[in-house]
């Protein structure tokens, strides 16, 4: 059997059969404010810190040994043609670094004239926390990095504690990397 319609015609039928087909749109849904930051473990815990702190990512490259600092500098790498000092935030922290070496990553932060890396034990990526979640730092934190951190998002099982990097760039004893 032979269509008498047009091509015209056709496509109104096309179009007609798919608008009975089609479902609605979804149901608009209210978006929550939420807060960005790089996940990461250091000492036990998980930290987030914020990503306008952190310029870039890296495995720990390697690096050479700098005579007369204090135990938590590790030494300075070439990266891209330029000099990065890299820091184990464990040791400044009084701890130890517990993953081995292909887990651990380098927090680059740059801050005026500092450029520095931060070795921590592992990333865990970018993280979207909605706001509602967020918290007051705990009053249990009695940890060396307590002056560190500025609050903290709870969910279900999860607590990331907000590292504040600006913090740590202005500490005292952060600066003060030459041994004494």
């Amino acid at each position: 059997m032979q269509s008498t319609l047009t091509p015209y015609l056709a496509l109104v039928d096309i179009a007609n059969r798919a608008k009975a087909q089609a479902q609605g749109l979804p149901a608009r849904q209210e978006v929550k404010p939420f807060w960005t930051g790089i996940g990461f473990s250091l000492l036990g815990h998980r930290f987030v810190a914020a990503m306008d702190d952190v310029v870039e990512l890296l495995e720990v490259p390697h690096y050479t040994f700098i005579p007369g600092v204090q135990p938590w500098v590790r030494g300075v790498a070439n990266v891209r043609g330029r000099l990065l000092p890299l820091f184990d935030l464990a040791a400044f922290f009084g701890g130890h670094l517990i993953n081995p070496r292909q887990r651990r990553r380098v927090l680059v932060v740059e801050h005026e004239k500092l450029y520095v890396g931060l070795i921590v034990d592992e990333l865990h990526g970018m993280q979207h926390l909605a706001l509602e979640y967020g918290q007051l730092p705990p009053s249990d934190l009695v940890e060396p990095f307590a002056p560190m951190v500025n609050g903290q998002f709870v969910l279900q099982d999860n607590r990331w504690l907000v590292f504040d990097l600006q913090a740590l760039i202005n500490d005292f004893q952060f600066a003060d990397a030459a041994a004494h």
